[in-house]
C-alpha cells in the first residue's frame, strides 16, 4: 500500500509531523521577522477594508494547518521529495517565508507586492499539481490562495496608499 493508485494510501505519522513542524517553522520565523507588524501596520495608511492586526494571527494559523494536512495529504499518496507537487510546495512554502521580512522588518513593500504575486501563481500551481494527487488536499489550499490574493490586494493598496 505505498503507490499513488492504492486507493487506502499509508498512514506516514512522521510525515504528519515534519508537515506540521515545517508550517510552524515558518510561522515562527515569520512571527520573529514581524515583531512589531501590528504597531507598523497600525501606521500605515490602508483601505478602509483593511482588517484589524490581530485578525492575522488566527486566520495564518488555521491556513497553516490547512496547508500542512494538504501535503501530508499528497505525501502519502505520493511519498518522494521527485513528487511534483511536493517540490512547489515547498518552494511556495519559502516565498510565503520571504514575505513578512520584506514587508515589515525591511519595509520593502513594493518588492514585497512582487513576491506574494509570484506566491498567488505558486499556490496556484500548487493546488493545480495537488489536484492531480487528490482533490481534498487541493481543497485544503483554496482558503489559503483567497487569503493570500486577499493579502495581494491589501498590498498593493498599501503601496499606492503609502508611497
Amino acid at each position: 500500500m505505498t503507490g499513488s493508485s492504492d486507493s487506502h494510501p499509508r498512514w506516514h505519522p512522521l510525515a504528519l509531523l515534519i508537515s506540521l513542524a515545517a508550517v510552524a517553522v515558518v510561522a515562527l520565523l515569520g512571527g520573529l521577522a514581524s515583531a512589531d507588524a501590528a504597531g507598523e501596520y497600525a501606521r500605515l495608511a490602508q483601505p478602509p477594508w483593511a482588517p484589524p492586526s490581530k485578525l492575522f494571527g488566527p486566520a495564518w494559523g488555521l491556513l497553516y494547518l490547512l496547508m500542512a494536512i494538504a501535503a501530508w495529504l499528497v505525501w502519502r499518496r505520493t511519498p518522494s521529495w521527485r513528487s511534483r507537487a511536493i517540490r512547489l510546495y515547498a518552494v511556495q512554502l519559502l516565498v510565503n517565508l520571504a514575505w513578512t521580512p520584506l514587508f515589515f522588518a525591511l519595509e520593502l513593500r513594493a518588492v514585497a507586492l512582487g513576491v506574494i504575486v509570484l506566491l498567488d501563481l505558486l499556490v496556484i500551481a500548487t493546488i493545480a499539481a495537488f489536484s492531480a494527487v487528490t482533490r481534498t488536499a487541493a481543497a485544503l489550499l483554496v482558503p489559503y490562495l483567497g487569503w493570500i490574493l486577499f493579502a495581494t490586494a491589501l498590498n498593493y493598496s498599501i503601496v499606492m496608499l503609502n508611497s
